[in-house]
C-alpha cells in the first residue's frame, strides 16, 4: 500500500510542479506550488519522516505560501506583463546554467556525495531534539538571515505596490513629499 501511495503522490508532485511552471496566472502558479508542497508532505509521511511532513505542511504550504499569495494579491494579478526578454541572451544563459546544474547533480549522485552515512535516529535523544539542537546552534545564523530576507521582501513588495497604487514615479514622489 505504501508503494502505491508513494508512486501516486510522486506523480501528483511532478505534475503539480510542471503545471506550476506552465501557468501564466501567478495565483494559479502559487496554488499548484501548494499542491506540490502537500504531495511532498505525504511522501515524507510515507517514508516515515513525520516531523518533516508536519513542517512541510505548517511552514511551507502554510505560512510561506500564504505570504507569497498575500504579496501576489497585494501587487495585483489582473495586469498582464510583457513576456519580451529585456536582457539579450537571457534565455540561452538560463538554459546553459540549468544544463550545468543538472550535470553537476548527476556527477554528485554518481560519486555518492552526501550518501556515505546511512540515515537513522540521532545518536543521543530523539530526532526532534537533534533537529532543534542543530537548527539553533550550527545553523542559527542562516536561519535568522532567512527570516530577515523574508521580512525585507514583504516590506519591499508593499513599498512597490504603494508607489504603483498612487501612480507616482520616483521623481514625482520626491516632489510630492513635503
Amino acid at each position: 500500500m505504501d508503494l502505491i501511495v508513494f508512486w501516486v503522490m510522486a506523480a501528483v508532485a511532478v505534475g503539480a510542479a510542471v503545471l506550476m511552471l506552465l501557468q501564466r496566472n501567478a495565483v494559479h502558479s502559487a496554488l499548484f506550488l501548494i499542491v506540490n508542497q502537500f504531495a511532498l508532505a505525504v511522501l515524507f509521511a510515507v517514508l516515515g519522516a513525520h516531523f518533516l511532513a508536519a513542517v512541510q505542511v505548517i511552514v511551507y504550504a502554510g505560512a510561506i505560501m500564504v505570504l507569497f499569495l498575500f504579496v501576489i494579491m497585494f501587487l495585483g494579478v489582473d495586469r498582464r506583463e510583457a513576456l519580451v526578454e529585456t536582457i539579450r541572451g537571457q534565455r540561452g544563459l538560463a538554459i546553459g546554467l540549468g544544463a550545468l546544474l543538472i550535470g553537476v547533480m548527476i556527477v554528485a549522485i554518481r560519486l555518492g556525495v552526501g550518501l556515505s552515512g546511512a540515515p537513522g535516529p540521532a545518536a543521543t535523544g530523539d530526532n526532534v531534539e537533534a533537529v532543534g539542537r542543530t537548527l539553533f546552534t550550527r545553523f542559527f545564523f542562516p536561519f535568522e538571515v532567512t527570516s530577515i530576507l523574508l521580512i525585507v521582501a514583504a516590506i519591499a513588495a508593499m513599498v512597490l505596490a504603494r508607489r504603483r497604487g498612487r501612480g507616482l514615479t520616483e521623481p514625482e514622489e520626491e516632489e510630492a513629499i513635503p
